[in-house]
C-alpha cells in the first residue's frame, strides 16, 4: 500500500523557530540492535513523527568524526596553500580528494581528534587548530556528525597512516581547489563544505 502524499507548507524562519523551540521531542519509542559492524551499528527504531504518526526506520549509529583543512600559508594571505588528500575509496569506486578526517576515538574530544589525522595521514602538527562547523552527513538514515576544523602554522614530520590506508598528499593552492568543485572534481561532501567555509569566512 502507497502511502499517502502529503503538501508541504511554507513557513517563515520566525515561524520555525517558535514550532521548535521546545527543543528535541520524545521521539524515540523503541531501538533494537540488527547489526553489529567493524565502525556502524545499525538499529531498528520506532519512532514518533511530530504529528503523532509511529513508523519503523533503520538508523545507521555512528561515533562521529573529525575533519580539518590544513593550510600550509596563512589564511589571510594571497591564494593561501592548502593540503589535500588523493585517497582510494572502495565505496566510491576510485580515488577521491579529501581532507584528513578520521572517527572520534572513545572519550577523544573533536579537536583531539582532528590533530591526530592531520598528524597521522600529513605528518603535520599544527599550532592552531580553529572549529568551523559540524555537519551532519545524511540525516535520513544515520546520526553521524564531522566536527570540521582548519589548522595553521603547520610543523611538518612524518605521516603514520593505517594498513588499509591509501593517499598520496597534495599541496594545492585554495583557488584551485574551488576550481576543482566547480568542475565536479571534489565530490567528497565534507570536503566541498569545509573549503567553501573557509573560502568564503575564514580567508582573505
Amino acid at each position: 500500500m502507497s502511502q499517502k502524499k502529503k503538501t508541504p507548507t511554507v513557513v517563515t524562519s520566525a515561524e520555525l523557530e517558535a514550532r521548535e523551540r521546545g527543543g528535541k521531542s520524545d521521539a524515540q519509542i523503541s531501538s533494537e540492535r540488527i547489526h553489529t559492524g567493524k565502525i556502524i551499528t545499525v538499529d531498528r527504531d520506532r519512532i514518533r513523527y511530530p504529528d503523532g504518526s509511529e513508523a519503523d526506520v533503520d538508523i545507521v549509529r555512528h561515533s562521529g568524526a573529525s575533519a580539518v583543512v590544513p593550510f600550509l600559508s596563512d589564511p589571510e594571505g594571497e591564494d593561501p596553500q592548502i593540503l589535500l588528500l588523493r585517497q582510494y575509496r572502495y565505496a566510491a569506486d576510485g580515488y577521491l580528494y579529501e581532507i584528513p578526517a578520521g572517527r572520534l576515538d572513545p572519550d577523544e574530544t573533536p579537536a583531539d581528534c582532528a590533530a591526530r589525522e592531520l598528524k597521522e595521514e600529513t605528518g603535520c602538527t599544527a599550532k592552531q587548530m580553529e572549529p568551523l562547523l559540524t555537519m551532519v552527513t545524511t540525516p535520513g538514515f544515520t546520526d553521524e556528525r564531522i566536527h570540521l576544523f582548519m589548522a595553521t602554522d603547520l610543523t611538518h614530520g612524518q605521516a603514520a597512516r593505517e594498513a588499509d590506508e591509501f593517499a598520496d598528499v597534495v599541496v594545492m593552492r585554495l583557488s584551485e581547489a574551488l576550481e576543482l568543485i566547480q568542475r565536479g572534481e571534489i565530490v567528497d561532501g565534507k570536503t566541498a563544505l569545509a573549503i567553501l567555509y573557509t573560502a568564503g569566512f575564514k580567508t582573505g
